[in-house]
């Protein structure tokens, strides 16, 4: 696997990439998922809703104990966590990454048709810059400008509190940067290592590795959208 995704098409300068068809995939999976909900909906829950309706109450109510304004919180962090936990599931299943496509973009001998989102920085780096701007954007929203400045610009104890308000603005970049790298990083390595095993033996070793990055592939998007519910409710508390 290579670092950067391949590219399948070129339509007009733009580039189609393998990690871009499977992105679309997972919203029309997203949107399916939505619409089955809805259809299911009943009192005595089954299938498709006792599985939705558990993640649904596991973020909410992990957003309200970590802030009183989870209605705010909520639907990011969930949507967050089913686009995350749907791209990292995918690439697990069985030939998901050997259906090799072929076009004069492709090269000679082609490109997988399909590669893991979140296994491309471009997807985890777009999605932490997402989450990070909108954790500012509603703390503008709930504390104000003259709050939201105060943050990172005070006068008293001068200039202690100035260094430390630099150091916090400092640290909403490096917050990007660790949202999006540690996604990557954990996705791309469990795909080269499924890669390079499934290439040397083809049954029964890849069965292992097959298990501990379906944990990966959980573990990472509860991490992902956990970390976002965090600094969304700090960015949202006015003291």
């Amino acid at each position: 696997m290579t670092l950067a995704p391949s590219v399948l098409v070129d339509i007009g300068g733009f580039h189609v990439t393998n990690t871009f068809v499977t992105t679309i995939i997972v919203d029309l999976i997203i949107v399916v998922l939505v619409l089955a909900f809805r259809a299911s909906l009943s009192l005595y829950p089954k299938g498709i809703q006792n599985i939705l309706e558990a993640v649904y109450e596991y973020f909410y109510d992990a957003s309200k104990e970590v802030s009183g304004k989870a209605d705010i919180i909520f639907p990011w962090v969930t949507t967050i966590f089913l686009f995350v936990v749907i791209s990292n599931l995918l690439g697990q299943f069985p030939g998901f990454e050997t259906i090799r496509f072929f076009s004069s973009a492709a090269g000679q001998d082609g490109a997988a048709l399909c590669r893991t989102p979140t296994s491309d920085l471009n997807v985890t780096l777009a999605l932490a810059v997402i989450s990070i701007f909108m954790c500012h954007f509603y703390s503008v929203k709930y504390t104000g400008i003259k709050g939201y400045i105060g943050r990172f610009i005070s006068f008293k104890m001068f200039p202690i509190f100035m260094f430390v308000g630099l150091l916090e603005f400092i640290g909403e970049f490096t917050k990007v940067i660790s949202l999006s790298c540690r996604l990557f990083g954990n996705l791309f390595a469990g795909e080269t290592v499924m890669g390079t095993v499934s290439s040397m033996f083809a049954f029964g070793l890849p069965l292992p590795f097959m298990m501990l990055e379906l944990m990966v592939a959980v573990i990472q998007a509860v991490v992902f959208a956990m970390l976002t519910m965090s600094f969304m409710s700090i960015m949202i508390e006015k003291h």
